[in-house]
């Protein structure tokens, strides 16, 4: 499996793999296009992607310090960083076929080691508390991050007005976010 940055190339393959594991209209190629230019800065690219046999497999998108909204699902005053050091990890899906395998973990360090050198000190995400059998909360915990606030209904909204389809929830999703935290 090789590791590598993202790039348009990738681009149909991730947009496939995150309505699949995600939901229905969870990415298109105008978002997709969008966030990875988040994740650029410095000539330094984020966002990383696992590929298996010329397939993409897994996929982590991250944004560069001070190039995302700091929003009312963020707690900027629980943080232990600035918010001009904070990165965000927006999303990670890996195919079903290779969960349980070290692919989210590879992709997550990857990211944080070209974080790092774009000048980020930590990076947030908001994990989906309602995931199977708590996978995404111990994942990211696994890697050092610790939870910083529970957001009720974080993508209710997407539901009702980008048509978001939620694989637990379905037409309009309650779930639930963990603000999670990692220092670099």
């Amino acid at each position: 499996m090789k590791i590598t940055p993202l790039n348009s190339e990738h681009f149909n393959q991730v947009i496939l793999l995150a309505n699949s594991v995600h939901g229905d209209n969870y990415l298109d190629s105008l978002s997709l296009g969008a966030m990875h230019n988040q994740g650029v800065k410095n000539n330094v690219n984020a966002s990383f992607v696992a590929i298996f046999q010329n397939k993409v497999v897994g996929y982590r998108l991250s944004f560069a310090c001070e190039k995302w909204l700091v929003d009312k699902w963020c707690s900027p005053n629980l943080w232990e960083v600035s918010t001009k050091h904070m990165a965000y990890f927006k999303s990670v899906g890996i195919d079903e076929n290779y969960r349980g395998k070290g692919v989210a973990s590879a992709l997550l360090f990857a990211s944080i080691e070209a974080l790092k050198i774009q000048g980020a000190k930590a990076g947030i995400a908001h994990i989906w508390n309602e995931s199977p059998n708590n996978e995404a909360e111990r994942y990211f915990a696994k890697a050092g991050a610790r939870i910083i606030n529970k957001h009720q209904n974080r993508w209710r909204h997407l539901s009702e007005s980008s048509g978001y389809y939620c694989p637990r929830c379905g037409e309009l999703c309650e779930c639930s976010a963990l603000e999670m935290q990692i220092v670099f």
